[in-house]
């Protein structure tokens, strides 16, 4: 039984009330009553408001499955599809002229692109590496992983691999910050003069193609130049030069090692990447927030047998061009990510002994926490231009955008914050977010600071959302398909149109496989390439090598194109978005086992962490080994594409059952090494596999198809069965 107290009519964890009172509100200014009456107001006036806008989720979703119900068996009417989504209210008039406003915000947001990390709020040991993977070695980066082309030797330190980094690096170096004459690997010295940078070696004497990319130096306590800060379309590059280093003294020019800037923004989940269930998850959750907006964040950190603190790096000094001191941020731009509207939370109850929406205590107990880096006297910040960055996923509509902007409204006059100092990430990852997407910008013009793709999500909610039309297409044939082509290039075309070049990010997805880097330096060049001025990376290393491709793509000369190419409107028609993927070719009783088989080990092996050990994204083999990062969208995809099969009688719930006890012990072989881990085979009665079982045969019925109820359930089972 959770312990609580009373606060304004609320009846909230004792242990959450202790650690908003204790931590969260001393050096905000914002006294404790002001804080829980702010709370009861937002319950009060937006918790019917979210169930209604829920209930209206249910209400089209009936109605949608209604129609397709009724036209079963005839072939798809497109345009009579189209005319029923407007008539129902599901898709809405076209706003003219939609134009953002959005005022004071960093250049990471409106003027720097580059890789953005993704990163549960939970764990503070992986927060602090996204806040401080603004800055990462190149060198480490292509010797440690597969970036090229081979796996990374094991054991003592490997010369030819050496060799083989240097000669990548300085082949991008001449690819991304050419010189006048010669290439980068005929380098012998380094030497600012005269406000440029003059280059040295058997090529002779030459400057920066460029000049304007040359940064800045720094000299060491001999005086020589020890580093120099290079610029490449916005992101800075760092030489470090010594002679005495094992790599620099092999060098002509002593280039020990390059730093890219990397990460230049960072999404602080308390969402799809965390386990949060009760209040002692969401204080955690909270207090590495905290502890980010502070700049006191720290963690214990043990390796090779040395436990040492690692904390948040300060900014870098340098000397430019002209010798006047210049400073870099240190740290990426952390946002935080907020639950969307759909779930409640046992942390706080109201005045009937319910559950509150978790997304208000979200909004509130966020920005509280980030007025301290506001008020704390001293650098580094995380917002020099004072906005707080929220995102906000899983809304369905411009509604759901407009009530999320009235919230922040209230929560800013709560805490007393200037109006619009909440700056709005729009996750475009709802089909009618999506089909409605210029609305839902124009609901939060003077707040938008961000829209990305989430094509994971999206493409569960297109499942969802056509249950009933027939069979879905499979996993892997979903990206070829018609409305996700039309989803991605749409997203950029409309942003583009409603003038968030230059005032907001405009991204795209995940990564989702962690080991292969050398694929994703092939193939995630397209997302600059697509207009992309931040893409999600799942590694500081990852965030790292993606750089070289904003290096090498101007992104916002690329946006430019777009709109020209566009002349403001789009590439693809609202038709080609709103295309069904229906299954097209009947398949064989081997295909259909062999998707079955792929989708049960993919939710069980996520589900089995996240219920059992509340791990809510993790790496899980797939059917070959290969890791993938498994979060609840990436369930989600599953759990629809199973439950619709079985729906359409592709398969039987039986077939499906079968298939989930045979992966159970897969995934139970493939963790065996894991002593935390506790095996779903043979009994197959534990609450991790029930939780996978429910994700399944009950993903029809679920919500939207979301993963969380299933999964919050089972969890707050298994705890509750750890305290008895």
């Amino acid at each position: 039984m959770t312990d609580r107290v009373e606060k304004t009519g609320l009846q909230v964890a004792t242990e959450l009330a202790v650690f908003i009172e204790e931590q969260a509100l001393p050096g905000t200014g914002v006294e404790p009553d002001q804080f829980w009456a702010g709370l009861s107001g937002l319950v009060k006036a937006f918790g019917p408001t979210t169930r209604a806008l829920l209930e209206r989720r249910d209400e089209l979703q009936e109605t949608i499955d209604a129609w397709h119900v009724e036209r079963r068996g005839q072939p798809h009417d497109a345009a009579a599809y189209r005319a029923f989504l407007e008539e129902i209210g599901y898709l809405l008039p076209e706003p003219d002229g939609v134009e953002v406003d959005t005022s004071r915000v960093d250049p990471e947001i409106a003027s720097v692109a580059g890789p953005q990390l993704v990163v549960p709020a939970t764990n503070a040991r992986y927060v602090l590496n996204a806040a401080n993977a603004r800055w990462g070695s190149l060198y480490d980066a292509l010797y440690g992983t597969d970036a090229l082309g081979s796996e990374a030797p094991k054991g003592e330190y490997d010369p030819e691999r050496g060799r083989q980094v240097v000669a990548w690096a300085k082949a991008h170096l001449d690819a991304v910050v050419p010189l006048t004459k010669g290439s980068w690997s005929d380098v012998q010295a380094l030497a600012p003069s005269g406000g440029k940078l003059m280059v040295i070696g058997s090529m002779g004497s030459t400057t920066l193609k460029d000049e304007r990319q040359f940064a800045g130096f720094n000299r060491g306590p001999d005086n020589n130049v020890s580093d120099v800060f290079l610029r490449a379309n916005g992101l800075h590059l760092v030489l470090f030069l010594d002679r005495t280093h094992p790599i620099g003294k092999t060098d002509p020019a002593g280039l020990a090692d390059i730093v890219f800037e990397a990460a230049v923004s960072t999404i602080v989940d308390l969402e799809d990447s965390v386990a949060c269930v009760d209040a002692a998850d969401k204080i955690l959750a909270y207090g590495n927030w905290l502890g980010l907006m502070k700049g006191d964040l720290t963690a214990e950190i043990t390796k090779g047998g040395e436990t040492f603190t690692r904390e948040l790096n300060d900014d870098i000094g340098f000397i430019g061009p002209d010798g006047q001191p210049r400073l870099l941020k240190g740290r990426s731009l952390m946002l935080v990510r907020n639950v969307g509207h759909l779930m409640t939370t046992p942390a706080v109850l109201d005045e009937d002994g319910a559950e509150i929406s978790e997304g208000l205590l979200d909004a509130l107990v966020s920005t509280l926490c980030a007025i301290h880096d506001f008020k704390r006297e001293g650098g580094p910040f995380n917002s020099p231009a004072g906005s707080i960055y929220v995102v906000k996923p899983k809304m369905h509509g411009p509604e759901e955008v407009a009530l999320t902007c009235r919230i922040f409204d209230a929560v800013e006059r709560t805490l007393g914050l200037p109006a619009r100092m909440v700056k709005i990430g729009i996750m475009d990852e709802e089909r009618r977010t999506s089909a409605n997407l210029a609305a839902c910008i124009e609901a939060a013009s003077d707040r938008i600071a961000f829209v990305n793709t989430g094509f994971l999500d999206r493409t569960g909610d297109e499942i969802h959302t056509a249950m009933e039309a027939g069979p879905m297409k499979r996993k892997a044939e979903m990206k070829s398909a018609e409305w996700l082509a039309a989803y991605e290039s749409r997203n950029v075309d409309i942003a583009i149109a409603c003038g968030l070049k230059g005032r907001a990010q405009i991204g795209k997805g995940m990564w989702a496989m962690p080991d292969k880097m050398h694929a994703m330096l092939e193939a995630k060049i397209a997302h600059p390439q697509a207009g992309a001025t931040c893409a999600w990376v799942p590694s500081p290393t990852a965030a790292i090598l993606h750089a070289t491709h904003y290096h090498k793509v101007d992104v916002f000369k690329r946006l430019y194109e777009i709109a020209e190419e566009t002349g403001g409107g789009t590439r693809e028609g609202l038709d080609a978005l709103l295309t069904i993927p229906l299954l097209e070719t009947e398949l064989s009783a081997e295909e259909i086992a062999s998707e079955t088989d792929l989708n049960a080990q993919g939710i069980l092996g996520y589900v089995v962490r996240w219920v059992d050990q509340g791990i809510g994204c993790s790496t899980v083999p797939d059917l070959e080994g290969v890791g993938l990062m498994e979060d609840r969208a990436t369930c989600r995809i599953s759990s629809q594409a199973l439950a619709n099969w079985i729906h359409h009688d592709l398969t039987d719930a039986q077939t499906v059952m079968g298939a989930l006890r045979r992966m159970a012990q897969m995934v139970d072989e493939q963790n065996a090494g894991d002593p935390a881990y506790s095996p779903m085979s043979p009994e197959f009665d534990g609450l991790a596999f029930q939780a996978a079982c429910d994700l399944v045969f009950k993903g029809r019925i679920a919500p939207s198809g979301y993963t969380e109820p299933a999964l919050h359930e089972r969890r707050l089972q298994v705890k509750a069965k750890g305290a008895a």
